[in-house]
């Protein structure tokens, strides 16, 4: 009965290891960033909390995710033009210094400081530290991490913006894909407009923009001023491109800046809509989105000539101004992709946009111009999805 005994209590030591070592799923936290891992897919992403960024997504060795930092330290600080930042409370540009919501006017407070330009543009939080962890954690199905940020809290955020709300969202990893799921609950007494959008950037390693062909479904392009502000004129996606969009070579744009507004994108029968590019019978990267996001931005800069100094390594707008403080501290984490130095500017991206509702939602629908603007009830909540997800590696 004693080796009896002992034989039991040695597999019931040995058996959570084991079980763990076989997990398809995991999740690590390092001080400020959760690392979920799906090994059957051999894909890891890392999520920098503070500020919600998933800053990579690695797919057996490669980064599919568009890198301009060298190490986890350069992305605490520099979030904002890197990763998958989230564009809130409003994605894209505001026409003016003021939007309008429920028939009322609201002025930006400029002396604020985080609302800055005459055309401000993708709110003012994709910076900020106030993300706090829900819980990461991992089971037989996904890896998935949880963040809130309870804007309501913050008086500089309220003074632009006053619709008490939190935000939550959840990065999960399941079957080789990320999604990426959004919530955001009204607190306020006053319906909340939703115009809210991510920024995620992509580029795959094996050729460049010029190779790549995009993959668009049908959809309207919204014709935008020299202000990139909607002018209300539409017109097929398809007269953009210059032919169907499910098949784009990127090389007709070689010397052109893509930075588009869609909406009325076709769906399928579960109100998802996919976008992918990359080289044919090479790497590629989708976007899929779920239904409540209603526009879409496609933005991509012209590649800078190989060897050509000064274009494309730095970030636009920063001048000599000093760099501001990083948002977080923690251990050094080395980055997961084989290769982790910055992605070659000549390579190209494509930044593939979720958004709610259009550019300038607010104060397009307050004209007339626009009439999907999305709000939610006072005590109410909206929420949804996109999915990210790699194939040819």
């Amino acid at each position: 009965m004693k080796f009896a005994g002992w034989m039991t209590a040695l597999v019931l030591a040995v058996l959570p290891a084991a079980v763990q070592a076989q997990a398809p799923y995991s999740v690590k936290t390092m001080g400020d960033v959760v690392q979920l891992r799906d090994a059957r897919a051999d894909t890891t992403v890392s999520v920098l909390v503070p500020v919600n960024n998933a800053y990579e997504m690695v797919v057996k060795s490669k980064n599919i995710i568009r890198m301009t930092i060298s190490s986890v330290d350069d992305m605490r600080a520099r979030p904002g033009l890197n990763g998958v930042p989230l564009l809130a409370p409003f994605a894209n540009r505001n026409d003016g210094t003021a939007f309008y919501a429920n028939g009322k006017k609201y002025n930006f407070d400029m002396e604020r400081g985080n609302v800055r330009g005459p055309i401000p543009i993708h709110g003012y939080l994709s910076g900020t530290n106030a993300w706090k962890l829900v819980e990461a954690k991992a089971d037989g199905k996904s890896a998935w991490v949880t963040s809130r940020l309870e804007f309501y809290k913050y008086p500089d955020y309220m003074q632009q913006f006053p619709f008490a709300h939190t935000l939550t969202v959840t990065y999960r990893l399941a079957g080789g894909a990320l999604e990426v799921h959004t919530r955001v609950d009204n607190l306020s007494t006053e319906p909340m407009p939703v115009v809210l959008g991510w920024h995620p950037y992509f580029a795959v390693s094996d050729s460049s923009r010029s190779d790549w062909v995009l993959r668009f479904p049908p959809a309207r392009r919204w014709v935008l001023t020299d202000a990139k502000i909607p002018s209300g004129q539409t017109e097929p996606a398809a007269t953009y491109f210059g032919g169907d969009t499910r098949s784009i070579p990127l090389s007709r744009f070689f010397d052109r800046l893509i930075d588009d507004v869609f909406d009325n994108v076709e769906r399928d029968a579960r109100g998802r809509a996919m976008v992918s590019f990359g080289k044919p019978g090479g790497q590629s990267v989708s976007l899929t989105m779920g239904p409540n996001y209603k526009g879409l931005v496609l933005y991509s800069t012209v590649p800078p000539v190989p060897g050509a100094a000064g274009r494309g390594g730095t970030q636009a707008g920063r001048g000599n101004a000093a760099p501001p403080p990083p948002v977080s501290t923690g251990p050094a984490i080395p980055l997961s992709a084989a290769d982790t130095s910055p992605t070659p500017p000549e390579r190209g991206f494509v930044a593939i946009e979720p958004y709610a509702a259009i550019t300038d939602a607010m104060n397009q629908a307050h004209k007339g111009a626009y009439k999907e603007l999305q709000s939610i009830a006072p005590g109410g909540r909206w929420e949804e999805s996109f999915w990210i997800s790699a194939s040819g590696y």
